[in-house]
């Protein structure tokens, strides 16, 4: 499947203005939703619904899901930031928190 056909099977986020991404009580990481980012907010709100987190587990299936992206990312670090934070969680980094922001 392609990164859209997977995104058409993912929870809706039309109820988030935005995700945070969080190491202890500092926002590492803030994904908005709107165009350029809404799939990433996509993304990693089903990987919290799914793991209540973001950890080595989380991030091997949400480089699954960014499917033909991840291959790209790896080609070119720095070019997927969101897909960058999912590589360095699933080589083993210090699992994240997420919080919601509601719309």
């Amino acid at each position: 499947m392609t990164f859209k056909e997977i995104l058409d099977t993912l929870p809706s986020v039309a109820h988030l203005a935005a995700l945070e991404i969080l190491d202890g009580d500092t926002v590492t990481g803030r994904l908005d939703n709107q165009p350029g980012q809404a799939g990433s907010v996509r993304v990693y709100h089903a990987l919290y619904q799914e793991f209540g987190a973001l950890d080595a587990v989380a991030a091997d299936k949400g480089l699954r899901l960014y499917a033909e992206h991840t291959a790209d990312a790896v080609a070119n670090p720095g070019k997927h930031p969101n897909i960058d934070r999912l590589l360095v969680l699933a080589e083993g980094g210090q699992a994240l928190a997420v919080r919601l922001i509601a719309a």
